[in-house]
């Protein structure tokens, strides 16, 4: 099966699927008003702080409210999801890559290449990822968002890729279609990517999804716990952190509950799609 049917087969899904259209086309709206908006504005004006303008409840002028520093707070919302945003990108597509150019070339070989990559593997399995990333950031007061993300890359976020598709190739390894291609002489990179990849496009794909909802808990998490983005950077988790004020979170719903209903939205969003792309890989599976 080409990649073209592997497509036909996951968009049949999608669009047979309400609550997978729903959350597919929200989830784009979001994404590209968000993108939009944020270059509209002026970041240095909407980080300025105003004393006299804290802490105000939503208003003619300030739709959303401000927050502590006075600043508003839809401006805040649209600049922290553009960042959260980017860095669940950054850090689902950079562990996408990675963790399938090491599952490919593991399961593919298999026998000593597999065994050692594996090893490897094993190692990176033992570092308790989230921990190694509050320590690093810690232990450096400044850093970049494009650090934070690539510190979250090489921790963990390709290891449950690469391991899924190992799994895959291994299986793909044994299929008819790669010992006719290895009699006729095809080189093991071009089977690889012409002829494995298409047949995993539906798995790829599933699993980008929930990795992308992953990714986006964790830097939400870490931000919330001060060990994420840096101060100077808005985001979604130093909105929601807004609520551990005992006095924000009885009285001034407006500078966090927006936020959280935001990542709520976007969970639900990426999961309802995920769930049709599943059933797609599934599909896909019993008609090989």
């Amino acid at each position: 099966m080409n990649a073209t049917s592997a497509w036909k087969i996951m968009w049949n899904e999608i669009r047979h699927d309400k609550l997978a259209i729903i959350g597919l086309v929200l989830f784009v709206l979001i994404v590209t008003v968000v993108y939009i908006w944020a270059a509209t504005i002026d970041f240095e004006a909407a980080m300025r702080i105003d004393i006299r303008a804290r802490d105000l409840p939503p208003s003619a002028t300030n739709i959303m409210g401000t927050d502590p520093g006075g600043r508003d707070m839809l401006l805040q919302l649209i600049l922290s999801a553009r960042n959260s945003f980017n860095i669940a990108f950054i850090v689902t597509i950079g562990g996408a890559l990675i963790g399938i150019l090491y599952g490919l070339f593991s399961g593919f070989y298999a026998g000593h290449v597999d065994n050692a990559l594996m090893r490897v593997l094993d190692f990176f399995g033992m570092i308790p990822g989230i921990a190694m990333v509050i320590v690093i950031v810690s232990t450096r007061p400044n850093y970049t968002p494009t650090f934070f993300a690539m510190v979250l890359v090489f921790l963990f976020a390709w290891q449950g890729t690469a391991r899924l598709i190992r799994a895959m190739a291994l299986r793909q390894g044994n299929m008819e279609y790669v010992a006719a291609s290895k009699t006729l002489g095809t080189r093991n990179t071009v089977i690889i990517f012409r002829e494995v990849v298409p047949n995993l496009i539906s798995i790829i794909t599933s699993n980008f999804t929930i990795n992308l909802a992953a990714n986006m808990g964790v830097e939400t998490g870490l931000t919330f716990l001060g060990f994420g983005l840096p101060f100077d950077t808005p985001s979604l988790g130093r909105l929601v952190a807004y609520a551990r004020v005992p006095a924000a979170m009885l009285n001034r719903s407006w500078q966090w509950l927006p936020a959280a209903l935001l990542i709520i939205v976007m969970m639900l969003c990426i999961n309802f799609v995920g769930q049709a792309l599943n059933r797609a890989a599934d599909a896909k599976k019993r008609r090989v």
